[in-house]
């Protein structure tokens, strides 16, 4: 088999960066594996698995009998990612530091250390996704497996990463790597899935957060001003809650759960609102900023197409207009509920993924400079 050349994989310890660095392998390309540590202001046991990923990285580096490379991006984590997630939650938004450690870290950092330290052109990773390449330049798409597609948190990627990364889980079902893992005799074949944010691990979110942003106590209210009960802070909530807000039943309501509707930022005040298709949960319209075109140059305008808010919500069909360079409205063909202020909207057309921007504030009632 001829040699494809050298490609450094960023092995995290889990099955898919392990089944993709196999697969490289076996196609030909010249495999160094790279672990990438990104957090360590708090990293102990009880909150961090940075020490046994390395070890099952090492033990898959070990079967494949490729080198692992090591490297510590925690400073560039803290100030590329962990600064703008404490600065969003602080302005009253729900961020998704996913999608900045992909663009930041993953497909910046990590990309640059292979270029520069390692000498290598080519890097890969296992998410979920596929790069394709036309006369027009390179191009992001949904992977084979919906449930498991990642392009919503790759989709701030440009040409720069694309044309250096390789995607070899793309035609792939979670299921078959379990598989491929298990044949190869990968000891991390049967490992968990790792979920929710990275830097917190296993704690309670209120926990963690409180550590670094100050949490104002206040009233939650309905609609009408209602007084409803206490809340703890207005950075624990989001959009669409329901659990968390300890409203109890009301004589003078209907039996229906409550969910956050709204934050109040200059009165300290959560609005929640009872049903979960209420109203002020549901939106036809949005406008987003900070918009990143992976194509590195904006669609025709207006544009057709569909798009998600969040991962695995089955894509919508919807219609942008751009407003200045970097907004854009948004008008769905039908109305979606809990478009959160902080999160990604994702465009595609069929399996391409655009690109996408951040949902602007239109349920925070009021901006406030400080933090609550």
């Amino acid at each position: 088999m001829a040699d494809k050349g050298r490609v450094i994989v960023g092995l995290s310890g889990g099955v898919d960066s392990s089944v993709a660095a196999l697969l490289l392998q076996q196609q030909g390309y010249q495999v160094e594996g790279l672990f990438m540590k990104n957090w360590e202001e708090d990293d102990s046991e009880d909150y961090c698995s940075a020490a046994e990923d390395l070890a099952d990285a090492q033990a898959v580096a070990e079967c494949l009998k490729i080198p692992l490379y090591t490297v510590n991006f925690s400073s560039e984590y803290w100030d590329r990612v962990f600064a703008y997630f404490l600065e969003e939650y602080g302005a009253g938004r729900t961020p998704n530091p996913d999608v900045l450690c992909n663009r930041e870290i993953k497909f910046k950092a990590f990309l640059d250390h292979a270029i520069d330290q390692l000498q290598a052109s080519i890097i890969a990773t296992g998410h979920y996704a596929a790069v394709e390449k036309d006369d027009e330049g390179y191009h992001l798409h949904r992977a084979k497996d919906e449930d498991k597609d990642q392009t919503y948190f790759l989709y701030m990627l440009g040409q720069r990463a694309l044309s250096h990364s390789l995607f070899p889980l793309a035609q792939l079902n979670k299921h078959q790597v379990r598989e491929i893992a298990q044949k190869a005799g990968f000891p991390n074949h049967k490992k968990k899935d790792s979920t929710g944010i990275c830097f917190i691990g296993e704690r309670k979110f209120r926990d963690f957060l409180q550590r670094f942003l100050p949490a104002q106590p206040g009233d939650i209210e309905d609609p009408q001003g209602n007084p409803l009960g206490r809340h703890h802070g207005l950075i624990y909530y989001t959009l669409g809650q329901r659990q968390g807000l300890g409203i109890g039943g009301r004589r003078d309501s209907i039996e229906a759960p409550w969910f956050v509707a709204a934050k109040d930022l200059r009165r300290n005040v959560l609005i929640a609102v009872q049903g979960h298709d209420h109203p002020m949960l549901m939106r036809q319209e949005l406008t987003a900023n900070q918009m990143h075109w992976v194509a590195g140059r904006p669609p025709s305008d207006p544009l057709q197409c569909l798009a998600r808010i969040r991962h695995r919500q089955p894509l919508q069909s919807c219609r942008i207009l751009r407003r200045d360079d970097r907004r854009y409205q948004v008008v769905f063909d039908s109305a979606q509920r809990a478009a959160t202020p902080g999160q990604s909207i994702v465009f595609y057309h069929d399996n391409r993924c655009l690109g996408g921007g951040i949902i602007e504030d239109s349920e925070i009632i009021s901006n406030s400079a400080s933090v609550v």
